[in-house]
């Protein structure tokens, strides 16, 4: 008895430990995706803030260029406590607008790049999505998406 218990238990816990696993992944261009993106030939963004946000500023005789971000509403208000999940905290950045990402970015990177594609161009850092669900990143071996 005590050796069926035991099995079940294992069983059950094999179980649960798949069914957490499961998760969203949400790549750069896509709509809830949060992080670093890459203006380069994309219309001006639309920034929360008109001058860049530093928290630490940068070692003597160094120069960062400034990074735009797309990151959850509210973030930009308390930015030190999240700009480390950016790998942001010492470098100049602007918050571009959710709006701007949504239907100016997205659409053209989604043009660019084909519907559902990422790059590595920016990071997702879990979180909530725009619809309010949990997001999770799942990486192969290589640390890819």
């Amino acid at each position: 008895m005590k050796h069926f218990l035991f099995t079940m238990m294992i069983i059950l816990f094999a179980v649960s430990a798949q069914a957490a696993d499961v998760g969203v992944s949400v790549s750069v261009g896509q709509p809830g995706f949060y992080g670093r993106i890459d203006i380069g030939n994309y219309p001006q963004p639309e920034v929360i803030y008109a001058r860049p946000v530093v928290v630490h500023a940068a070692p003597a005789g160094v120069v960062y260029q400034p990074v735009y971000v797309h990151i959850p509403p509210g973030h930009e208000k308390n930015w030190s406590k999240h700009c480390s999940k950016y790998n942001a905290c010492g470098r100049p950045v602007y918050f571009v607008r959710d709006r701007w990402y949504n239907e100016t970015y997205v659409p053209q990177y989604q043009a660019r790049h084909g519907k559902g594609h990422g790059n590595d161009q920016g990071e997702n850092h879990g979180g909530k999505n725009d619809k309010g669900h949990e997001k999770k990143n799942k990486k192969d071996k290589h640390g890819h998406d």
